[in-house]
């Protein structure tokens, strides 16, 4: 565990502000949201690829769509069937 997990363990603070961790958070098997990214990619309808800042995360499925994006997070829509974190 590195300096800044620990620390952040120590105080309660999140992880996602501390260290800017990735938050993937699916609903059922039509919605996602990916929050802390840095950038897109690839983006097609059956794979969006994301770069964090500790790994790539990958999104498979089918229909897939990208509703929208900010700097920070982004919504994805469609058929998912798998994720993830490479």
């Amino acid at each position: 565990m590195s300096w800044k997990e620990e620390l952040a363990e120590q105080m309660n603070l999140p992880k996602d502000l501390m260290l800017g961790a990735v938050i993937v958070t699916i609903t059922g098997k039509q919605e996602a949201y990916v929050e802390n990214y840095m950038s897109l990619i690839e983006y097609t309808q059956e794979l969006i690829r994301v770069q964090t800042r500790d790994c790539r995360v990958e999104i498979h499925g089918s229909c897939l769509l990208i509703v929208y994006f900010t700097t920070a997070e982004m919504k994805i829509t469609g058929q998912i069937r798998e994720v993830k974190y490479c």
